[in-house]
């Protein structure tokens, strides 16, 4: 795993020496991703310069250095990630006078592209990766990012500089950014607590699409394009269905996702796995200790609160497989300390609270291990979330103010608003924000928009933003419904475009690697979802039983009543220490004068809803998304 960057400059006008200048001014920023080595590539013909920071996991010789030039001299790369079916690409790859300088999948993965180009690659390719290559030849600049978004890649443009990077703050340093908040960017954040692609905080910079491509000619014009896309993945599955060489189709995932957890055990540093004893973590770490002659490390937090501790559920599970567990409870003044440190590990606004026992479990397995797997990915492929039941139930509900009229929707809307008042003040805002959101799609014309609204636990910017630009269909395109009549299917392509890559991917990217680890998702190997897609509904859910193909599968190794139980997240309560121990610090973030003064937020409004959850309301998830981007904004700006 790796920190890259680098730029083009189309103008032709600098020397070498200050290319490789930026360059490596670029890199410098990112050494918690790589801390092992660092180069740059400078070419000022074609005004192309790469940075790059190694983290090095295979290949730890000095062979896996980068930037890597082809054999043939014409291809540049920088890569970060890993390719799972490496050893496979290198013998297709192989032809007469080619030595390979050693077994580096970078080395694998830039000799194809020279081989049969670099779209057919990226098909090839089994893994998470985000890399910019340069064809000395015609001058072209290739980017791209793997199939889910596992991996991030910005691209910015300033004028007649193209700028790239693993995170924004490479391309902050480089002369010409402009940091220039985009406020369709500061909208969606405030109502997700995410930036979803190909939106970033920044005007002129876009985060790559996953499954895209982009390509940038000679002129500095731009080219963009997919070789996988999820909504193509849904559309072909539903018309091909199960082969029929598949006659049981929980052993055929069995063997996949054997594979998958196989290929991803290959390492030439030390390795483990974070094991929470839910479902799609013990699943990972039970497929691991079947394939392993040792005892795997696994590694799990735990809190002194109620509802909070996990600990327990992973020590049986743990203890039933036979691993090398270790586990760690956090203190909340533990967990208090990390607060300060998240605009830096988080260098683009993000709020997910669970960020703060990421960060902790990664920190705890990074003084064992270089890689750990992660159970990520199961509720998305295999209908995990309890809002997808609610996504059924929106297709039979049609939007109820123009059926009413504007008198009696008012009216109703009153007395709602009334009873979710008394959800806030009872304590449970959880439920007040789910109330809240279904007043908003009752308004919504489209099932895209009613279903965002339903995943989003935040509040409509118009309500704390002084100049709110909020447009969610660019996020996904439009209407799905002309492809997919099941609204479980759209609710399921909705979250791969947004809520995967841009909540659960970002959040721990930016905490593991903040401590150079490097952390693997064998359920989103990409061969997995194109199987998940596949399965006929009752194969993921039945009654109560969300993700039933993987529990079939996991039951074969742990026992029912060790995993069965209801879903408990990943989290913290925020709640009680923003009006406990934050308190202080969130005042001074919030402070009215400041924020009038800054004029992004509507400040009457902020501090109303402050004196409201201090009161005992819970207004905990949209303070810490205002609370989060006045860190960041504190920080970066």
């Amino acid at each position: 795993m790796c920190g890259i960057t680098g730029f083009v400059d189309v103008s032709r006008s600098r020397g070498t020496e200050e290319l490789e200048r930026i360059a490596r001014l670029m890199a410098d920023q990112m050494v918690h991703r790589g801390p092992d080595d660092q180069g740059c590539f400078a070419d000022p013909e074609s005004g192309v310069a790469f940075g790059f920071r190694r983290l090095a996991i295979i290949d730890v010789t000095p062979a896996g250095h980068q930037p890597m030039q082809s054999a043939c001299g014409r291809w540049v790369i920088v890569f970060n990630g890993e390719i799972y079916n490496a050893e496979d690409m290198r013998r297709e790859a192989a032809r007469p006078g080619l030595n390979f300088r050693g077994h580096s999948d970078t080395e694998v993965l830039l000799e194809s592209i020279a081989r049969i180009g670099v779209e057919p690659t990226l098909s090839r390719a089994i893994g998470m990766f985000a890399f910019a290559v340069h064809d000395r030849q015609t001058r072209l600049t290739w980017f791209a990012r793997d199939r889910l978004g596992k991996k991030p890649l910005y691209i910015g443009q300033f004028g007649r500089t193209c700028m790239f990077g693993s995170e924004l703050r490479s391309l902050r340093v480089h002369p010409d950014f402009k940091a220039e908040l985009n406020p369709q960017a500061i909208a969606a954040f405030t109502r997700f607590g995410y930036i979803p692609h190909p939106l970033s905080i920044y005007r002129n910079v876009r985060q790559l699409d996953p499954g895209g491509w982009v390509r940038l000619d000679a002129d500095g014009e731009l080219t963009t394009g997919f070789y996988w896309r999820v909504e193509d993945v849904a559309a072909n599955a539903m018309q091909a269905g199960i082969p029929a060489t598949e006659d049981n189709p929980i052993d055929a995932l069995e063997r996949l996702l054997a594979d998958s957890v196989k290929r991803r055990m290959v390492s030439d540093v030390p390795l483990g796995a974070f094991l929470s004893g839910g479902i799609d973590s013990s699943l990972v770490v039970a497929l691991m200790q079947a394939q392993s002659s040792e005892p795997v490390n696994t590694f799990s937090i735990g809190f002194d609160v109620d509802g909070y501790d996990e600990a327990p559920h992973a020590r049986a599970v743990a203890a039933h497989l036979g691993t090398r567990h270790r586990e760690f409870y956090v203190s909340p003044a533990e967990a208090l300390a990390v607060v300060p440190k998240l605009p830096e590990i988080y260098d683009e606004p993000f709020a997910d609270s669970s960020q703060i026992p990421t960060y902790i479990v990664s920190k705890l397995a990074r003084q064992h291990v270089t890689v750990a797997l992660s159970g990520d990915g199961g509720d998305e492929s295999f209908a995990g979330y309890g809002r997808y039941a609610q996504a059924r139930a929106m297709t039979t509900a049609r939007p109820m103010a123009p059926l009413l009229g504007p008198a009696a929707s008012d009216g109703l809307r009153a007395l709602q608003s009334g009873a979710l008042a008394l959800l806030r003040r009872a304590g449970v805002g959880n439920w007040a924000a789910r109330g809240e959101n279904w007043l908003a799609r009752a308004d919504a014309t489209t099932f895209e928009h009613r279903y965002m609204l339903l995943a989003s636990q935040g509040r409509p910017p118009i309500e704390f933003l002084v100049n709110p630009e909020e447009q969610l269909a660019p996020i996904w395109g439009g209407s799905l419904a002309p492809r997919y009549a099941d609204p479980v299917q759209r609710a399921q392509i909705i979250d791969f475009l947004t809520y995967l890559p841009g909540d659960i991917l970002t959040k721990v990217d930016r905490a593991s690697m903040a401590v150079s680890l490097e952390v693997r998702a064998p359920i989103l190997d990409h061969r997995v979802v194109e199987m998940a897609w596949r399965l006929p509904h009752h194969l993921k859910v039945r009654g109560a039983d969300t993700k039933w193909a993987l529990r079939q599968v996991l039951y074969k190794y742990v026992p029912r009543g060790m995993v069965d139980r209801p879903k408990m997240g990943f989290g913290i309560p925020i709640d009680r220490w923003l009006r406990g121990p934050l308190r202080e610090w969130a005042e001074a973030l919030i402070d009215e004068r400041r924020l009038e003064q800054e004029g992004i937020f509507a400040a009457r409004a902020v501090r109303a809803m402050w004196s409201r959850h201090l009161s005992g309301e819970t207004w905990a998830y949209p303070i810490w998304c205002i609370l989060m981007f006045q860190a960041w904004r504190e920080r970066w700006l």
